[in-house]
């Protein structure tokens, strides 16, 4: 089935049309959720919400830009939304801003990708996670994270960097990664040279 039809079918309430697109798009979409969700069942649980608001807004898809972009956003909305019911969620996202602590952007991004570092991520605490999650691997500015989760946007941005300071620690502490006293991750001096 093509895409096209798939749009249309399940524009119409076509059960194989869904069908097709739920399979096709579900398993990245499981991804998405799992970085979010504390484990699977919650993750699977988002999952299911995000696709139900895709298929009753769908008729809103405008053939700009992917489909997987447009199914993507609407999931992580929900994720999103979910999370911020948890009472949880909104105390961790309000904690002290952590002004002092101070990481190169450049310290983390090249092993983003790898299932350990995607599971030690599911180890930090909620607020963290969901800001990291939203700036590193979803592409959110600070300013939209802040709408998102209704917090100040610096307040989004002291998240991710104590987000980025406790993940380096828990990937030293696994041996996932190795850091020298006076270096950072890539090797470099940490006395500003």
């Amino acid at each position: 089935m093509t895409e096209e039809q798939m749009l249309a079918g399940t524009i119409k309430n076509n059960a194989a049309a869904q069908e097709a697109l739920y399979n096709r798009f579900s398993p990245r979409m499981l991804g998405v959720c799992y970085r979010f969700a504390k484990n699977r069942e919650d993750a699977e649980d988002m999952l299911q919400e995000g696709f139900i608001k895709v298929f009753t807004q769908l008729h809103q898809y405008r053939n700009e830009g992917a489909l997987e972009g447009w199914i993507r956003r609407i999931v992580v909305h929900t994720c999103i939304n979910i999370l911020k019911k948890n009472k949880k969620f909104a105390d961790s996202v309000d904690i002290i801003h952590a002004n002092s602590i101070h990481i190169k952007e450049d310290m983390i991004p090249s092993i983003m990708q790898a299932k350990q570092v995607v599971e030690c991520i599911r180890i930090l605490p909620i607020g963290y996670r969901t800001v990291l999650n939203l700036y590193a691997i979803e592409g959110f500015s600070h300013r939209e994270i802040g709408q998102l989760l209704d917090i100040e946007e610096s307040t989004s941005r002291s998240q991710y960097t104590r987000a980025k300071a406790m993940l380096e620690d828990i990937l030293v502490k696994k041996n996932i990664i190795h850091k020298s006293p006076n270096k950072n991750l890539y090797g470099r001096s940490n006395s500003g040279s």
